[in-house]
């Protein structure tokens, strides 16, 4: 084991990969000699060379449309987007292209390829550099839609992602790249997709979020427990695929649900995650579902702590399900 944080944990997750296995390799914009805008690929370049750590032109369609050639051709790509607002320009391609080989040619082709890019607010990145856009990508069938939030599951859920045969969105908290460090298994360390973490035991309230959101609902978690009431908060770790059991089991324990997350409010993952507890957790909640999530606006920049939620805003969203029901 070795303490470390996140963006630490991604570096190390890639640089193992790219040991073990000589097809896989990274591309993007500043990914080589500079080592990222964050420094998540720092030290790949002097380590495997120009010909697997690729620095592109700012093409952010002319990254993926070389991943998924690269992939048809074997190798295991993983393309880089520097923030998640700059992958609009490859959005055709991601959906229409990446997602829909495998599909369209019965199997013989899965296209490999990860795509990594850091997403959401907290860094005073203003409108163009702080979006959530992972509702976008959920919806689209063919796409793993992946967000960490410790150093381990970042290693991990990489790991698994890179090894993967489908195409994944690997979508890396920015927010707490250096603000969280844990102990991470050294050598290959994998975290299966498709299964959440209980982040804190509780009988109360359930509390479900991702990437970001899990340290603030940890915090919330602490205050409400400071006044009798005990949350449980769900880390969902991949949006697809979705963990449907642990979140129905942990509702069923609760019975009320608070959903966290800083994408906008209106059609955001939030509203699946409703309409699931809805349709499979009915009989099992004694309160309407709380959302808090950011607000249905661009993201602003002066305003950006008003915007994110806060610990304080699901302490009073958890009360107002307690005391509902």
């Amino acid at each position: 084991m070795t303490e470390l944080t996140i963006v630490q944990a991604i570096n190390r997750g890639l640089a193992e990969a790219m040991r073990a296995d000589p097809d896989v390799l990274v591309l993007g914009e500043d990914v080589g000699v500079n080592g990222g805008v964050f420094r998540a690929t720092e030290g790949l370049h002097k380590e495997f060379g120009a010909d697997r750590v690729i620095d592109t032109p700012l093409s952010e369609t002319g990254i993926i449309g070389a991943a998924i050639g690269m992939a048809l051709y074997g190798l295991k790509p993983i393309a880089e987007i520097q923030f998640v607002d700059f992958i609009y320009p490859a959005f055709d391609q991601i959906v229409s292209e990446l997602a829909k080989f495998r599909y369209r040619s019965g199997g013989q082709y899965p296209c490999h390829v990860v795509i990594r890019s850091p997403y959401g607010g907290g860094i005073k990145g203003g409108l163009y550099h702080s979006q959530s856009p992972e509702a976008y990508f959920a919806h689209t069938a063919g796409l793993k839609v992946v967000i960490p939030s410790t150093p381990s599951d970042a290693k991990g859920l990489l790991t698994t992602a890179i090894h993967d045969p489908d195409p994944v969105l690997f979508l890396e908290p920015k927010r707490i790249y250096r603000a969280v460090s844990g102990e991470v298994p050294d050598g290959e360390h994998r975290v299966p997709f498709g299964e959440a973490r209980i982040a804190r035991e509780g009988s109360d309230v359930t509390l479900l979020a991702y990437g970001a959101m899990i340290p603030t609902c940890t915090q919330a978690a602490e205050t409400l427990a400071a006044s009798g009431v005990q949350a449980e908060v769900v880390d969902l770790r991949t949006l697809v695929p979705l963990d449907e059991a642990a979140i129905l089991a942990s509702v069923e324990k609760t019975g009320r649900v608070v959903i966290v997350h800083e994408a906008p409010r209106f059609c955001g993952y939030g509203a699946e995650l409703a309409a699931l507890l809805a349709e499979k957790a009915f009989f099992s909640l004694k309160a309407p579902v709380q959302r808090v999530t950011g607000y249905d606006t661009p993201f602003p920049y002066a305003l950006e702590n008003l915007y994110l939620p806060s610990a304080e805003r699901i302490v009073h969203a958890a009360r107002a399900a307690v005391a509902a029901g």
